[in-house]
């Protein structure tokens, strides 16, 4: 059992010193690796070992993908696990520890094809709409300008509660580097009205911040947490009559497609939200595709 956790340790050392992966993908992969050394353990009665892995079989992993339907997994999680295990082991033979090919031979579940869910213009403007009122206390002011970093920059939730205190976008600083997946960092704009917010908030926040703290913070004066982002949306939902996909990252979807609406290039888009791949922005062309639809009647010789 001591080399399988060993072996564990420097495998989430490798993704995140040399693959640089994002906090939230080692958090991920962690979970699944371990649930299915978990599930091999028992299964067998026994700590798992090096040569419980080497005799890994096809039907070891079946009945683990099985017991996690089971439990209700949809495909899209059972894929992620399978590329986790996939990643974990690929590692292990690279790493002369363990040969095994069990898990390349399973096929990835099918994942059903989705398109983002934008929330319509005007009900973005009105999750965001108050930003300046005058008796906003500091927590609501603090909410309004997280939504408004999400909607008007496109950020994902953990990028913005990542931003430090140094870093923080106020007035006169119209534009932010930000650190988004892979470690990657990007560029992006900043709204006026969005710094404005920014601002108000420090204004009536009652905590001292340093300068390489997380500038969002919690009711009791820690990093503020995702959770309270999304319960803020979902309070949003039944305040102003926001679809169930309204969640934070639905506010992401939202900059990308009215983006799009507007007439900006993809590829534009693309390095604002800090995807690695044009295909993976290109998604949001199938939400705005009534508009294209529009356009080619309107514009082609032979509509």
């Amino acid at each position: 059992m001591e080399d399988v956790r060993r072996a564990v340790s420097e495998f989430f050392a490798h993704l995140a010193h040399e693959r640089a992966a994002a906090d939230l993908t080692i958090e991920a992969y962690g979970r699944d690796v371990r649930d299915f050394l978990g599930y091999l353990a028992r299964s067998r009665h026994s700590a798992v070992a090096s040569a419980d892995l080497e005799s890994l079989t096809i039907k070891d992993v079946r009945a683990f993908l099985v017991a996690r339907r089971n439990t209700g997994a949809a495909s899209r999680s059972l894929a992620r696990t399978l590329s986790a295990l996939r990643t974990f082991f690929t590692w292990l033979e690279a790493a002369d520890i363990v040969k095994s090919r069990a898990v390349k031979q399973i096929a990835t579940p099918k994942v059903p094809h989705s398109v983002p869910k934008p929330l319509p213009v005007d009900k973005a403007r009105q999750v965001v709409d108050g930003g300046m009122a005058a008796d906003l206390d500091w927590i609501v002011a603090r909410d309004i300008a997280v939504l408004l970093l999400l909607y008007g920059s496109g950020l994902r939730l953990s990028e913005a509660l990542g931003i430090t205190r140094k870093a923080a976008p106020i007035p006169g600083r119209d534009t932010m580097l930000v650190r988004g997946k892979g470690n990657k960092d990007r560029l992006v704009p900043v709204l006026p009205i969005a710094q404005a917010a920014v601002a108000r908030y420090l204004k009536l926040c009652p905590f001292e911040l340093d300068p390489d703290e997380a500038v969002f913070r919690g009711a009791k004066g820690g990093p503020l947490s995702p959770r309270i982002v999304q319960l803020t949306m979902e309070r949003l939902r039944a305040e102003i009559g926001l679809a169930e996909t309204a969640t934070p990252h639905a506010l992401r979807h939202s900059f990308a497609t009215h983006l799009l609406s507007a007439g900006a290039d993809l590829r534009q888009i693309q390095e604002l939200l800090g995807h690695a791949s044009l295909s993976t922005t290109q998604v949001y062309t199938e939400v705005d595709r009534d508009r294209l639809i529009r356009i080619h009647d309107s514009h082609h010789p032979r509509a």
